[in-house]
């Protein structure tokens, strides 16, 4: 058995990625099993180690080596997170889960289509109105792939120094190499815009130019996102370094009750009127739709009420509508 110590260790290395020393504290466990009488026990721990240590040595290690905390600049560049959200969670069009569907299949299968010349889709533009599921796919591709989700901060990337945001942007994608994951830009058209402003064009001009330039030449095992809600502010020349661009939408009405089903769960009422529902929620983003409905929910636990009625959640519907309009 393993002393408090060693486990400590063992955790430890496997924390900050240390693979040798993880491999030297593994040894040293089967070593004191074999003092300690429990042969069988060592011999199953050293052939584990040269099972691990086979893999380096012929490049096969596929697994993902999360960065727990990125450090030095990184550190006000990616925000790092696990999320375990899949993408049949997720309530979507057809024409925009399945393109996901397939970068999923693609990217399960790379080393197959590498073997034959081919690649597999790994570079996303991902375009539509606010709160349609654009930053939750994010989620739900890294949760599918079990990589780590890496958030890129803009507030960090771009600065007021000129070069200054390339060589940031720089290292973002030498992160890509070094650790794989899911590499998310929200709010894209911040770098992929030309920018009005006088002042900002020269700036934002050379750190598109770098951005696609690294894209461009960017062979990583990562998958990058970028998403924005203003496609048409976007430079033409992006859309031909993405592998695909995926579009969102407003929900239908079938996805409006998919929904409120999935959001009410239990509170949902056998005699709710899905006509008058569905005439509330048009237009509505998925995003309001579900905060209505938590909203719905709220209310039967504090008034410790069974279901929604219709004409509750009607309200709450109605009133996303009004917190969406425009203001004279």
């Amino acid at each position: 058995m393993a002393t408090a110590q060693q486990v400590k260790s063992l955790l430890k290395s496997y924390s900050s990625g240390d693979d040798e020393h993880f491999v030297s504290v593994a040894l040293q466990i089967a070593a004191h099993s074999a003092r300690k009488g429990d042969t069988k026990l060592a011999q199953e721990l050293r052939n584990l180690v040269d099972d691990i240590k086979r893999q380096q040595s012929e490049g096969r290690t596929n697994r993902a080596v999360p960065m727990a905390r990125p450090s030095g600049e990184l550190a006000g560049l990616l925000a790092v997170s696990y999320p375990k959200l899949r993408l049949s969670e997720m309530v979507l069009a057809d024409s925009t889960c399945e393109p996901l569907l397939k970068v999923v299949h693609e990217y399960r299968h790379q080393d197959k289509l590498r073997g034959h010349g081919l690649s597999a889709r790994r570079k996303l533009l991902l375009v539509g109105p606010p709160g349609c599921g654009k930053t939750m796919t994010a989620s739900a591709l890294a949760g599918e792939l079990q990589l780590p989700l890496f958030s890129v901060q803009l507030h960090g990337l771009i600065t007021k120094f000129m070069g200054e945001a390339a060589s940031k942007l720089h290292l973002v994608f030498q992160a890509m190499t070094e650790t794989k994951g899911i590499y998310f830009f929200d709010e894209f058209d911040a770098i992929g815009a030309n920018r009005g402003s006088q002042n900002d064009v020269g700036e934002a001009r050379r750190i598109l130019n770098s951005f696609l330039q690294f894209l461009e030449q960017d062979d990583s095992d990562s998958l990058v996102l970028a998403a924005t809600n203003h496609v048409g502010m976007l430079d033409s020349a992006l859309f031909r370094r993405f592998d695909d661009v995926i579009h969102y939408s407003h929900p239908h009405a079938e996805e409006v009750q998919q929904l409120v089903r999935n959001r009410l769960r239990t509170f949902l009422s056998k005699r709710l009127g899905w006509t008058k529902v569905l005439a509330a929620a048009d237009g509505l983003s998925h995003a309001e739709v579900s905060r209505a409905c938590d909203d719905a929910a709220k209310v039967c636990v504090i008034e410790d009420v069974a279901t929604v009625n219709t004409s509750r959640l009607v309200a709450l519907l109605e009133e996303r509508q009004r917190a969406q309009a425009p203001t004279s």
